[in-house]
Order: C-alpha cells, then structure tokens, then sequence
C-alpha cells in the first residue's frame, strides 16, 4: 500500500494595491481615529495614542512608533514601509492584507492580535511578542526575527522564508499548515513538542535533534 503523500497548504499573500494617497497633515494620532487614503511619510508618531483607530488603504513610510500605542487599532489594506520603534503596542489589533517591509522594531506587543494575509519582508524584529494571537496566511521573508513569543498562539498557512528565527517560544501554541523548510534557520528554545502540524526540513531536523531529545528525555552520550 503506498500512502498518499501530505501536502502543506501555502500561505495566500495579501495583493495590496493602493490608490492615490494623500500626505497626512493632521497633528497626532487620535484615539479611535478614522485614516483613509492617507500616506504617513517620515512622521514622528513617538509616544501617540492611536488606540482603536483604523487605517485603511494607508501608507506609512519611514515612520517611528517608539511606544506607540495602537491597541486594538485595525490596519487594511495597508503598506508599512521602514517603520523603527520600541515598545509600539498593537495588542489585540487586527492586520488583513498588510505588508510589513523593512521594520526595525523590538519589543513589538501583538498579543491577542489577529494577523491574516499578512507579509513581513526583511528587516529585524527583536522580542515579538505574538502570545495568544492568531495568524492566517501570513509570510515570514528574509527577515530577522530574535525571541519571538508565540505562546498560546495559533498559526494555519504560516511560511517562514529565507528568514532567521532565534530563540522561539511555540509554548502552549497550536500549528496547522506551517512551513518551516524554507527558513535560513530555526532555533526553538522552548515548545518544541508544539511543531506538531508544521513541516520541517531533513537538516532542521538534525538541528532541532538535541531540543528533542531533551524533550523526551532521551540520554545522548559518546
């Protein structure tokens, strides 16, 4: 009997295609606060509150967001493009149909969060904190990402490409359809026994042998 080969489902990229922006000359950002069109360029949104706000079809370019608070903001069909902070709260906000390009975040709270057709292209993210979010076709490229926290998570269609990934907590997280093999590397430091429903390669195999084995209990001497 010849068993049927599994095939992992493939992400669906989001297709982001915006129309004519406008320069957004407003102040700060506003609470609850309703962005339409706009094109955020080389703005200073440091320490604003923006919390609840939505951004559809939005560009925002070069932009910090040093502890910015955008907790349940809701972003659409949107570009963030060379976007720097630390600290930048976006716990429980929603992302569909966003490219992430070229950040330089640490810190970033996306707990709770809901990330679907998103892509996150280059660029380095350190302490990502994903806990209890939930992911759906969403693209991990070429970039860099250190300690991320997926605790308690879950994550269907998700790929991981050409990317490095440090030091992951998959603890309590659930997978489904989640590609692994095309990441530059993967370190898992806690969670491993979770990598139930992902896919990984051959030699990502061998690297993750000692998490393993040490997950089992299992003895390797010389």
């Amino acid at each position: 009997m010849v068993r049927a080969k599994s095939v992992v489902k493939g992400a669906r990229r989001p297709e982001v295609r915006l129309p004519a922006l406008e320069a957004y000359e407003g102040g700060g950002l506003e609470p609850d606060g309703d962005y339409d069109g706009l094109e955020f360029r080389e703005r200073d949104l440091a320490g604003q509150d923006g919390g609840g706000a939505r951004f559809m079809d939005c560009a925002l370019t070069g932009c910090a967001l040093d502890e910015t608070r955008l907790r349940r903001a809701r972003l659409l069909d949107s570009v963030l493009t060379g976007i720097r902070g630390v600290g930048t709260d976006l716990a429980e906000a929603t992302l569909r149909d966003v490219e992430l390009v070229d950040a330089r975040l640490g810190g970033v709270q996306l707990h709770g969060a809901v990330l679907e057709r998103v892509l996150i292209r280059g660029g380095k993210i350190d302490y990502l904190n994903l806990r209890d979010a939930r992911l759906k076709d969403v693209v991990f490229e070429d970039c860099v990402l250190v300690e991320p926290d997926f605790g308690g998570a879950r994550l269907e269609r998700v790929e991981f490409v050409g990317c490095a990934v440090r030091g992951a907590d998959l603890s309590g997280a659930t997978l489904k359809d989640v590609d692994l093999r095309g990441a530059a590397s993967v370190e898992i430091a806690r969670g491993v026994e979770r990598l139930s429903g992902a896919v990984i390669s051959p030699a990502q195999l061998m690297d993750l042998a000692p998490v393993l084995a040490g997950e089992m209990g299992i003895r390797v001497e010389g």
